[in-house]
């Protein structure tokens, strides 16, 4: 990987890292980052001609696959006529009609420019509308990089051993209460002791920054009729669920309404982009309507409505993606766990929608205490290991792999019997 290592050599001296984003790093699989120059279909090309099968489809948002033709043909379009105006735009309002007609509960979206600026905004909007200052969140969900939700965070925070931040004041975080995934009992004595002080809960309804964990029967209607009980608002963090798991997002999966939805990733298409969304009564305390203030120079840009809007028409023409999506993940799924247990590895796999994650560890993974007992030295064996094979996985073991519509059959194939080879070597 000559010239992967050189660009990272050269990446160390200016960026911290070499990165913009630590799991890039490949910190926690010991190996050099791959440098990639192009991606098209259900595949990525590094800067040493290398090609490998891709599931982590840029964290989730390239659900029909790279460089999709219906969307990069909007995104050419859209660039011909300016890439930003800091003014109101057409597409922006066909976006937002777009998602209110799709998702349920909703009425008025807030365009953003990244998931972690929709769930901050969204959180703002839960305590201006309460006026209460607490939230609750959940031990193993990640919900971006905003200040009060650094704390007992999944994802890279968590492989990189750092599940909080430094630089977080205390006086930030001490409004911020930790419940256990799946766990209703967790939350019900948090609002108990912080009776009346509670703004929200907020949640992944699959959580899919500790791999990837469902949420067990009864547990998303068990926090909506606790918010109900209490007063405070149920935010859905659907950055990565939105539009992924069904058109209506995880309140129409699940069958569970949500106060507050954030989205990113695939109502972007590839572009940076994130909303926060929730009923007219809500999001008109929203500035200018009401007194929760939130601004953004590049929201709602029309380069990323352009892909934005691409995509979701795409997936509203076609229903049928999802049951094709699923159907791919679930036979991965089950060809992963028939090859562990062919050769005694020792592996979970867990399964929802288009989301995939093995965990290394024999015992069933249902909670985030689960999911911490993987064993991570095997997974970094396990990922050189398939990498070596042409297939790209998440570098770390607390996150999901993601299937697109451009996966193929032969695709499948591929990487079951790389599953194979590399679970035989122990």
């Amino acid at each position: 990987m000559e010239r992967s290592q050189e660009l990272f050599d050269q990446a160390q001296k200016v960026l911290p890292g070499g990165v913009n984003s630590p799991v890039r790093a490949f910190r926690a699989v010991e190996l050099c980052p791959r440098f990639i120059e192009r991606a098209d279909g259900a595949y990525i090309y590094d800067a040493d001609g290398k090609h490998y099968i891709d599931y982590v489809c840029s964290w989730g948002p390239m659900l029909l696959g790279h460089n999709h033709p219906a969307v990069r043909e909007a995104v050419e379009r859209a660039v011909k006529d300016g890439l930003s105006f800091g003014a109101p735009t057409q597409r922006e309002v066909e976006m937002a009609e777009l998602m209110v007609e799709m998702v349920p509960s909703i009425e008025m979206v807030r365009m953003v420019n990244s998931g972690t600026e929709a769930v901050m905004s969204a959180l703002r909007l839960a305590r201006g509308a309460t006026g209460r200052d607490k939230l609750i969140k959940f031990e193993g969900c990640y919900h971006g990089h905003s200040d009060c939700l650094l704390v007992n965070a999944g994802s890279s925070a968590l492989a990189g051993g750092h599940p909080s931040s430094a630089g977080v004041p205390e006086d930030i975080v001490k409004h911020t209460l930790t419940a256990q995934y799946n766990d209703l009992a967790s939350v019900e004595v948090l609002l108990e002791e912080y009776h009346g002080q509670v703004a929200c809960v907020i949640v992944e309804p699959v959580a899919a920054n500790m791999g990837v964990v469902g949420p067990a029967p009864g547990f998303l209607e068990g926090l909506r009729a606790l918010c109900d009980k209490h007063d405070a608002l149920l935010i859905f963090d659907e950055v990565i669920t939105g539009f992924r798991l069904a058109s209506g997002g995880a309140q129409e999966y699940f069958g569970v309404r949500a106060d507050l939805v954030t989205f990113g990733k695939i109502i972007g298409g590839g572009m940076p982009v994130g909303a926060y969304c929730g009923s007219r009564a809500l999001m008109e305390q929203v500035a200018p309507c009401g007194p929760v203030y939130q601004a953004g120079t590049l929201s709602g840009n029309p380069v990323a409505m352009a892909a934005g809007l691409a995509q979701l028409r795409y997936i509203q023409a076609h229903p049928e993606v999802y049951a094709a999506l699923e159907k791919y993940a679930k036979e991965l799924a089950e060809g992963m766990r028939r090859a562990a247990a062919k050769h005694g590895a020792g592996v979970a796999v867990n399964q929802i929608g288009s989301l995939v994650a093995p965990f290394f560890t024999p015992s069933a993974v249902t909670t985030f205490l689960d999911a911490k007992g993987s064993d991570v030295g095997r997974y970094a064996r396990y990922f050189k290991g398939m990498l070596e094979r042409g297939v790209y996985l998440a570098p770390a073991q607390f996150e999901a792999m993601f299937v697109s519509t451009a996966h193929t059959r032969e695709d499948l194939e591929c990487t079951l019997e790389a599953v194979d080879e590399v679970f035989a070597e122990g």
